[in-house]
């Protein structure tokens, strides 16, 4: 950058030149546009660092109509934003993947009617210009008034009741549970207990469609619970199949959050893990690596999903119509199973 350049702001055409591209190149990595080949996007990325530009959004929003910034719309109560961390590993995700685009994200909770309706107000005149929903409920109408008020929206696993309105993206909760399960019978397991999600979010209900399907002629519903991805959900659950089946085997949670509840009661009730009762969970978000015993799990790729989903609601803003996203996750064998 000459001494000129160095005495004003950068501007676009500083930009264009020390990456060796166009302005309608940089332009296009700015907003988002996918036209650009990898090569292109790193010059410009790299060419911003160095020249220190930074977006008017004042003058971008004028210019487009748009808000330069996307919500990150988590609809469970607050306090899960803090005690899940699979809503942090999403959220900074989000977060980098934006940066990168000269973008803002935008933190909304809805887990509360009056929540919901304050969000519905805010998303719907245009202070963002598309949602993130990172979690959804099958009875929930925020998604429904989120379709009807025309906000591009992109979800996080497949909504329930909406399955060919929306664009999403998602890790393949069957083929996982599937495997999970299958992993835990070739270890000679063979009176397997699930806790699972709520039944009206789709890891809650896929994940036990593939337990079910896999344990074939060997399922049995009473070796089954309903949580709340919750800690404190795991232990209960665990609780009430010890009640019912002191034999039981193997456990596999729907969540990490959930198994370690499990371990927890497991203990409570003199019971060894994995010696006596094998655990596995669902997620591999930081807490299995380092719970004691570490868990053996699904790893989820939470990288790829944040940046899949903005990529794919640029893709809805600038009047795309992507189809679905599914990834896969990958089997973590630790010491708890």
């Amino acid at each position: 950058m000459d001494e000129t350049t160095a005495r004003r702001k950068p501007t676009i055409r500083d930009v264009a030149a020390a990456a060796g591209v166009s302005r309608g190149t940089v332009s296009r990595v700015i907003n988002g546009g996918h036209w650009v080949s990898p090569d292109a996007r790193a010059a410009v990325e790299d060419a911003i660092r160095r020249t220190g530009y930074t977006a008017n959004h004042a003058a971008r929003s004028l210019a487009t109509g748009r808000a330069g910034s996307l919500a990150f719309l988590l609809t469970e109560p607050q306090h899960l934003l803090f005690q899940d961390p699979t809503f942090a590993l999403l959220l900074r995700g989000a977060a980098e993947a934006l940066a990168q685009r000269s973008m803002t994200l935008v933190l909304l909770v809805a887990g509360t009617p009056a929540e919901r309706a304050g969000v519905a107000t805010f998303v719907g005149a245009g202070h963002v210009d598309g949602v993130l929903l990172i979690s959804s409920h099958e009875a929930d109408p925020l998604l429904e008034q989120l379709l009807e008020a025309g906000v591009p929206t992109v979800c996080c696993g497949i909504p329930l009741g909406h399955e060919a309105n929306v664009p999403t993206v998602s890790v393949d909760e069957i083929g996982s549970a599937r495997e999970m399960t299958r992993y835990l019978r070739s270890r000679g397991h063979r009176r397997i207990a699930m806790i699972a999600g709520p039944h009206d979010t789709p890891g809650g209900r896929f994940r036990l469609v593939g337990f079910e399907q896999e344990m074939g002629d060997d399922f049995d519903a009473s070796l089954v619970e309903e949580g709340d991805y919750s800690q404190e959900s795991g232990a209960v659950a665990m609780a009430r199949i010890l009640e019912r089946a002191p034999d039981v085997e193997a456990v596999f949670a729907a969540s990490d959050l959930m198994a370690a509840g499990a371990i927890a009661a497991l203990r409570k009730a003199g019971k060894r893990v994995p010696d006596d009762i094998a655990v596995a969970g669902f997620d591999d978000s930081g807490l299995a690596a380092t719970h004691e015993p570490p868990l053996t799990t699904m790893r989820q790729p939470w990288e790829r999903l944040s940046d899949e989903m903005v990529s794919l609601l640029l893709e809805v803003i600038g009047g795309g119509r992507p189809g679905p996203v599914t990834l896969p996750t990958t089997l973590v064998v630790r010491e708890s199973a």
